[in-house]
């Protein structure tokens, strides 16, 4: 039995959130906002946290993360995903501090 799988291009949006010193990007974050048919409200994603290394333990993790978070609450998203790796507790814990539950695991494949 062949099976047809159909396409439906689906539109989603992000925002960039970042600061820059002396012209430079030393640290930024990424929200994108997207829909998928379990609810009417989209979900966001935030991906891509980054603070360089000499300005770590400053905060500045933590007000961009709290950033994110009101811009998905600006967008009506009904959830939050925030990925990290296992050998990253510092930001696991910054992240459950915030009010993240660590939910479940990630699965990825490099194309």
């Amino acid at each position: 039995m062949s099976t047809q799988i159909n396409q439906q291009i689906v539109n989603a949006s992000g925002v960039k959130l970042f600061i820059e010193q002396d012209g430079r990007e030393v640290a930024r974050a990424f929200l994108y906002v997207l829909k998928n048919g379990l609810h009417a409200e989209p979900f966001g994603l935030l991906e891509d946290v980054f603070v360089e290394e000499n300005l770590r333990g400053q905060g500045i993790g933590t007000e961009l993360v709290k950033k994110i978070i009101e811009a998905a609450k600006k967008n009506h998203c009904y959830k939050l995903i925030a990925t990290s790796r296992r050998e990253r507790p510092k930001v696991h814990a910054l992240y459950e501090q915030l009010g993240f539950k660590n939910y479940g695991m990630e699965f990825r494949m490099e194309l």
